[in-house]
């Protein structure tokens, strides 16, 4: 592999985690379970998509071939897809929401908090935009956290039984490539078993506060980075991707 090649896939993975929860997320305007709320994830979906946008212009730079952040969004199939398993997953109840929204974006915080010193100015500069975005998406999602786990009976059992079905997918996030080898010696990707111990600590001083269980790491999915997804992502894409099939590089 490549110096370019590594980058474009790391570019890729940011781009494309952003670009797939985004959509899950924008999946919920208009069901929120209340206005306030409605709007919120709303807005959470729109951080989230200007996100993709930045992350998947540099990588068709990186890779070029003249590839667009809507070439790379809507013009790919599900296997050349590297988003981590967690930003597939359905939304289910508000519960399930955002208890994945909580795990992954602790897990972002952390991860652009690194790469805003990365050695590649236009990855910390997409990082450092990110970044003031993330600080609300992990206030937003944790105090719901609080308020479903140490809520009323029924809230914490659907907070816990989010968590419990959720957590096998975290590891994923944690999976190290060859490519954030090479660029983590070149200065340029982030650590990510460093990152994890600082997530773990986030993550159980939340959920020991909301009085929810931590799930032990018995088994975790995995297979992202090598384009295998959840059966989940072809449903997202077959949305997604159905108005540039059916009428290819149409215009307005």
């Amino acid at each position: 592999m490549t110096k370019q090649e590594a980058l474009f896939h790391y570019a890729l993975r940011l781009g494309d985690n952003a670009l797939i929860l985004g959509h899950r997320l924008s999946e919920l305007t208009s069901f929120g379970p209340i206005l306030e709320e409605d709007l919120a994830v709303s807005n959470l979906a729109l951080d989230l998509l200007g996100e993709a946008q930045g992350f998947l212009t540099y990588a068709g730079e990186i890779e070029g071939k003249g590839h667009s952040a809507d070439d790379l969004a809507y013009k790919r199939a599900e296997r050349k897809f590297v988003n981590n398993l967690i930003t597939e997953l359905p939304n289910g109840d508000f519960a399930d929401t955002m208890t994945r929204h909580f795990l992954y974006s602790h897990f972002a915080l952390l991860l652009f908090e690194e790469l805003v010193k990365s050695k590649d100015e236009t990855i910390a500069a997409l990082a450092a935009k990110s970044l003031k975005e993330m600080k609300y998406h992990v206030r937003h999602s944790s105090d719901w956290m609080l308020r479903l786990g140490d809520g009323t009976a029924e809230s914490h059992q659907r907070a816990q039984k989010a968590l419990d079905n959720i957590w096998m997918f975290t590891g994923d996030m944690f999976t190290v490539t060859e490519a954030d080898e090479m660029l983590q010696k070149e200065g340029i990707a982030a650590d990510l078993k460093a990152i994890y111990a600082q997530w773990d600590n986030n993550i159980s001083a939340v959920l020991e506060t909301a009085t929810l269980k931590k799930p032990a790491n018995t088994f975790m999915q995995s297979g992202s980075q090598k384009g295998v997804h959840t059966e989940s992502l072809g449903f997202i894409l077959a949305e997604m991707q159905y108005l540039q099939r059916a009428y290819p590089d149409a215009k307005w």
